[in-house]
């Protein structure tokens, strides 16, 4: 019987039908030479058929070829013996010696009394799929790096305004002003500059001025001498001291007094410090970045804030959007906080399901990228499956009850809030008239959601309405 490795090679029709192919087809015999070479293995590989026939498939030097790199003798791999066959990726080496990217699939052929006469191997050039896979992947990196900067996530306009800011002031050593509502992430910006200044290596200090009476703030600040008032048996280094050629960071720098405003306009303007009770002037090389969620302009035409100070602190103001002006990054967040909490959870939830997502973007947001942070928190809770419901959503979120602020919109009186302590009593009574919504009893109770989820726990009730 005529050979078929000699059919392909002497019957123009046959050779002509596996010229068409677009893989690389060649052919071997039980030694190993290459017998037949098609026109698409001289596009892959560059050797035309002259130069191929009689050689071994060591002209190609694959690699990962059946386990065995090509040494050109077949019976080292074992594909005579029908043993090792299939598909694999590896590199082939191109005729100018560049590695083309390939899939090879090699099988023995069988004479019809089953004996071996030789090999077939197809090759597919993976060339242009490597490169889109790379184009992709740069492209998914540029995507990434324009939607979030360190843990600041947004693809809107005005994100992208707020990303491009943090850059510019990144690299210079201005005092910044961040404004926004609670919630929006002005301590993320804060962040965001520090990390990515030449001040990175070294502190980031944090200080909230709401959180502390005014003795207290002061000392908190600038850092006392011993014995500078009862109570202050040993030296103390301030917050402003400890941030020493890295930055400091004052949120909520409308609630300082007036003589915090005073002390802290020297410090901007001399960059050195006296510890309370000490006469020693002490030199600081630190950057001054503040945020507020008030109007620091009305205050000052109220006479509540300095005005020199003022103009110090804004001397690069940034403005974070609130998220009810940003709702096309609500998608993005959410797939944020789902992957974290899969993470911190253990659990599996792959996606939202379009009603619960819509019921997100109808929500007016008043707590902002916090109060969602807490929603998809909430749902991961309820949830036991892999898609998140509108049922497993707040009760604020999934009714629509939130009303949006604007010209005209009714003032709703928030509820009253109880006396005393929590009880058991109170607590069940709450859950009972929220349909067991933790948020909404913690909300009506008071106190936070982590607290009832503590009680509950503590006190046996049971985490779904009975």
């Amino acid at each position: 019987m005529k050979s078929l490795l000699r059919e392909m090679n002497d019957h123009p029709a046959l050779k002509q039908i596996i010229d068409t192919i677009a893989d690389g087809v060649f052919t071997l015999d039980i030694t190993g030479h290459i017998t037949f070479w098609s026109k698409s293995m001289e596009q892959i590989t560059g050797f035309s058929a002259a130069e191929a026939l009689g050689k071994t498939c060591r002209t190609l030097k694959i690699s990962n070829c059946l386990g065995v790199l090509g040494t050109g003798d077949p019976t080292r791999c074992g594909i005579l013996e029908g043993n090792i066959t299939g598909a694999r990726e590896c590199f082939l080496k191109h005729k100018d010696g560049h590695d083309i990217p390939a899939i090879k699939n090699a099988t023995a052929v069988k004479d019809e009394n089953g004996k071996v006469i030789g090999i077939v191997e197809a090759i597919t050039d993976l060339t242009k799929l490597e490169k889109a896979r790379t184009t992709l992947e740069e492209a998914t990196r540029r995507l990434g790096d324009r939607h979030r900067l360190d843990r600041i996530i947004g693809k809107s306009d005005c994100m992208q305004a707020v990303f491009m800011a943090i850059k510019a002031t990144a690299a210079s050593q201005a005092t910044i002003l961040i404004q926004g509502e609670s919630g929006t992430g002005k301590e993320l910006v804060a962040g965001a500059i520090h990390y990515n200044s030449e001040r990175a290596r070294g502190p980031f200090v944090i200080v909230n001025c709401s959180a502390l009476s005014e003795s207290l703030l002061e000392s908190e600040l600038f850092g006392h001498a011993k014995g500078a008032f009862t109570g202050a048996s040993t030296d103390r280094v301030g917050r402003l001291e400890k941030a020493n050629h890295g930055t400091v960071f004052l949120d909520e720098i409308g609630e300082l007094s007036p003589l915090v405003q005073v002390k802290l306009l020297r410090v901007l303007q001399e960059r050195t410090i006296e510890r309370i009770g000490e006469s020693r002037q002490r030199r600081l090389d630190i950057r001054v970045i503040t945020a507020t969620h008030r109007d620091l302009y009305a205050l000052v035409k109220e006479g509540k804030f300095r005005e020199d100070l003022y103009y110090r602190l804004k001397v690069f103001p940034i403005g974070v959007p609130p998220l009810r002006e940003r709702k096309t990054d609500i998608p993005l967040l959410v797939r944020h906080f789902c992957h974290w909490l899969n993470t911190e959870t253990e659990k599996n939830i792959q996606k939202i399901s379009p009603t619960a997502m819509q019921r997100l973007l109808d929500h007016h947001w008043p707590g902002n990228v916090r109060e969602l942070e807490n929603a998809i928190e909430h749902a991961f809770v309820l949830c036991n499956a892999r898609t998140i419901l509108p049922d497993h959503l707040p009760l604020e979120i999934r009714e629509k009850t939130c009303t949006p602020i604007g010209p005209g919109a009714a003032i709703v009186e928030p509820p009253t809030l109880p006396s005393g302590p929590l009880t058991r009593e109170l607590l069940t009574a709450r859950l009972h008239e929220t349909n067991w919504n933790k948020a909404e009893a913690a909300r009506r109770l008071g106190v936070s959601r982590t607290a009832v989820w503590k009680r509950m726990k503590q006190w046996g009730i049971p985490l779904r309405q009975p």
